[in-house]
């Protein structure tokens, strides 16, 4: 006899699409990236009764660990396609995502089924609803699940935020990898360099290499400190750099010139992808050491080279137009827009307009600052809550001298750019991950490998 419960979900399987388990999982845990503090969810306890209830699955696979304010998406996506042209079946979970909930989950680049979500969502939901858990908690009990099911031997995992009470910091991982330390979530992880930093280093495991990849008079004690406390060999990727040279000849095309990897070109063309290439660079060197790791340097070469097509990474420095050039990149704090603005004021053209919009818990001043006073600014906001209106932006950035018009949505202010520029004028859209987020979706999701 089938019971009324086991009815139900039957019915539920066949009746919930894919939408309908995305949508309910937004709503049922509240989203950071769309409400903010709100959402964030302190502490591990539901990560281990997720982790108990299937079973323990993150033992199931080897694992990296990616932490740092900026480039943990670059980092890991780079590692995840060097790991995957030497022949691994790789896992790889990243946040935030862009135009779908999947782009989070993948296995070798190809993104987690639809009906995988859906079944989750339907089979465990009696489970994890009266615990009331974040997004990100259920996302990452989902990700571990997943990864296991799908047999992969390593997998390449992303903090959320911070590090410490992070749900992903129950790995054991081969590697830890922190990128650098700016200011960013300071309400949630301090308001100095060497708070934040601590906050990242609790991913640090007793014995497990660690790889920092900027050093700072500030953040790098904090480091040193606790590898020593449990014992983790601690490497500084900028204290004997890989590259030697980055040459970007122009917008689309950076060459490396490395000490003991050869010469190569990257796909990722922001300037910030020289920092984070050395540190990739270097935690390939660590893994090299192990015994289970066998990379070559054609295969670091082909990862740099197709780390787009074979991780389905948008939104880094991307060229979504030559004529007139346009450029998007999700940075969108002061530590990842001061090398965008460096970039932007190096690129030649008639005109620089930018698509800008910001979400209202950042350190808007610090980025307005930096921004180019003689380009042409189309203000907007994202399709989020956190979202800064349009109008108040502009205000704050006339105080910094920087005018131009305002836009209700991304989609009507990319599109004006558009029309007023001309074939050799430049139009850059950012500010957030979230104004990205709207212009891939509205405007150029046809181009998505997803």
């Amino acid at each position: 006899m089938v019971s009324g419960r086991e009815t139900s979900r039957s019915f539920l399987y066949h009746i919930m699409t894919y939408e309908e388990a995305v949508t309910y999982l937004f709503e049922s845990a509240p989203l950071f990236q769309h409400v903010g503090k709100d959402a964030y969810k302190e502490g591990l306890e539901n990560t281990y009764l997720f982790d108990k209830h299937f079973q323990h699955p993150h033992r199931k696979f080897r694992t990296i660990h990616i932490a740092g304010t900026n480039g943990k998406g670059s980092c890991s996506h780079t590692l995840a396609a060097i790991l995957q042209d030497a022949g691994y079946k790789v896992g790889l979970y990243t946040s935030p995502h862009l135009v779908d909930f999947r782009e989070r989950i993948r296995v070798n680049g190809k993104m987690i089924d639809r009906q995988r979500v859906v079944d989750f969502v339907i089979r465990e939901r009696s489970f994890f609803e009266p615990l009331h858990p974040s997004f990100f908690e259920l996302t990452t009990a989902l990700a571990f699940l997943y990864f296991a099911e799908q047999q992969v031997d390593v997998a390449v995992i992303e903090v959320g935020l911070g590090g410490r009470l992070d749900c992903t910091n129950i790995i054991s991982p081969d590697l830890c990898v922190i990128t650098n330390i700016s200011f960013d979530h300071t309400q949630f992880l301090g308001h100095t360099l060497a708070k934040i930093a601590s906050e990242k280093a609790g991913i640090i495991k007793p014995a497990v290499p660690v790889l920092i990849g900027e050093s700072h008079p500030e953040t790098a004690p904090v480091f040193e400190m606790q590898a020593q406390k449990v014992g983790a060999p601690i490497v500084f990727a900028d204290r004997q750099p890989e590259v030697i040279q980055a040459t970007h000849t122009n917008a689309s095309r950076v060459e490396y010139k490395t000490r003991n990897f050869g010469n190569f070109a990257g796909a990722l063309t922001g300037f910030c992808q020289d920092r984070n290439t050395n540190t990739i660079l270097a935690a390939v060197d660590v893994l090299q050491k192990q015994a289970y790791y066998k990379i070559d340097e054609q295969n670091v070469r082909n990862g740099f080279l197709r780390v787009c097509e074979s991780t389905g990474l948008r939104g880094r420095w991307e060229i979504l137009n030559k004529e007139p050039l346009t450029i998007c990149d999700t940075g969108h704090n002061q530590g990842g827009m001061t090398l965008i603005a460096e970039q932007l004021k190096r690129l030649s053209c008639s005109q620089l307009r930018i698509v800008i919009g910001m979400v209202n818990d950042k350190d808007i001043d610090a980025v307005l600052q930096l921004l180019p006073t003689d380009a042409l600014y189309y203000f907007t906001q994202a399709s989020v809550k956190r979202a800064l209106e349009a109008e108040k932006f502009a205000q704050q950035a006339g105080k910094y001298h920087l005018f131009g018009k305002t836009f209700k949505d991304v989609e009507s202010a990319y599109k004006s750019a558009v029309t007023d520029a001309s074939p050799t004028d430049i139009i850059f859209v950012g500010g957030s991950t979230f104004i990205v987020a709207d212009l891939l979706a509205s405007c150029f999701k046809e181009k998505s490998i997803f």
